[in-house]
């Protein structure tokens, strides 16, 4: 099994940004210049040692993260119940929401209702390998 590699030693990645809001409902003109740059490393990565990207491969978490979407993942973060985590499942990776049952019964649940939520039995083997911090979707 192959880890993604960590972003310690990525660039720093900073994108102008338009001078005006981009108006969902009527349009607004807007200038054809920037005034700023924003840091988009700073915005997205909390810590760059723990920090790695994933690509989303599937449709079990559609809508939330729709398949090809790339994934901001930290493994500095706790995981905590109702974030969207990579877990190792016996062995394999897989995305999905974190449950945590009154009970302390572990269920990495499906967005899509198509999909089955995966309860975890008394001998499965199970590991959090980070929270989903931020996710990066295609265009449609």
């Amino acid at each position: 099994m192959q880890h993604p590699q960590s972003l310690a030693f990525a660039p720093t990645l900073t994108l102008p940004v338009a001078p005006e809001v981009a108006q969902c409902g009527f349009p607004s003109p807007a200038q054809d210049y920037p005034t700023e740059e924003l840091d988009l490393t700073a915005r997205l990565i909390r810590d760059r040692v723990a920090t790695y990207i994933w690509k989303a491969a599937g449709h079990s978490m559609e809508p939330v993260v729709p398949d090809g979407s790339m994934l901001i993942v930290d493994r500095g973060i706790a995981p905590a119940p109702g974030r969207i985590v990579v877990a190792i499942v016996d062995g394999e990776y897989t995305v999905k929401r974190l449950h945590v049952d009154n009970d302390g019964r572990v269920t990495l649940q499906a967005e899509n209702p198509e999909y089955p939520d995966i309860e975890l039995p008394e001998l499965s083997e199970m590991t959090i390998w980070g929270v989903v911090t931020y996710i990066i979707s295609p265009a449609t």
